[in-house]
């Protein structure tokens, strides 16, 4: 086996697991430090009183309405509403590349990156109203689905016309 490949199976899902542990950190954790005792307090505190009406009452704080956020970022823009329209997408750009990098065969589908895309930002919304750490935004869906995307298309083009050779 050629050093290359064998230094591709080694260092490529290391990146991608430090990837995963940033974007966890950037999402979940925006606002502080990663405190591991408020999360297990939140954990027990969900599993031995599960509240409907207390995860009612967060989810009433969400956005259910595609493209509210966004269209608000676009037609009175702010700083903060562009950092996070921006932001949102370029923070899932690597995960398309790394999903085309990672699967066994390197066929995987535009529709395959943004199934993939979705269930990730979805369990990033999930976890974020779960734990109490943010407010659930199909927003967000939407625009980490772009960004699974973007970085799928643009690493597809790339490869196409630089001619990358498969790892």
């Amino acid at each position: 086996m050629k050093l290359t490949k064998r230094m591709n199976r080694i260092v490529l899902p290391v990146l991608f697991a430090l990837y995963m542990l940033t974007l966890f950190r950037i999402i979940l954790f925006k606002y502080g430090s990663i405190d591991t005792d408020f999360l297990w307090d939140r954990l027990q505190n969900n599993l031995e009183n599960p509240n409907p009406v207390y995860s009612m009452h967060r989810m009433l704080y969400g956005n259910f309405i595609p493209f509210r956020t966004i269209s608000v970022t676009v037609l009175t823009p702010s700083i903060h509403g562009v950092i996070n329209v921006v932001g949102n997408i370029l923070a899932f750009m690597p995960y398309g590349i790394f999903i085309v990098l990672l699967s066994k065969r390197k066929m995987i589908s535009l529709i395959g990156v943004f199934m993939q895309s979705l269930g990730l930002s979805l369990l990033l919304e999930g976890l974020q109203v779960f734990f109490s750490m943010g407010n659930f935004d199909v927003d967000d869906l939407i625009l980490n689905s772009v960004g699974g995307l973007l970085g799928y298309c643009i690493f597809r083009l790339y490869s196409k016309y630089v001619g990358i050779k498969r790892l």
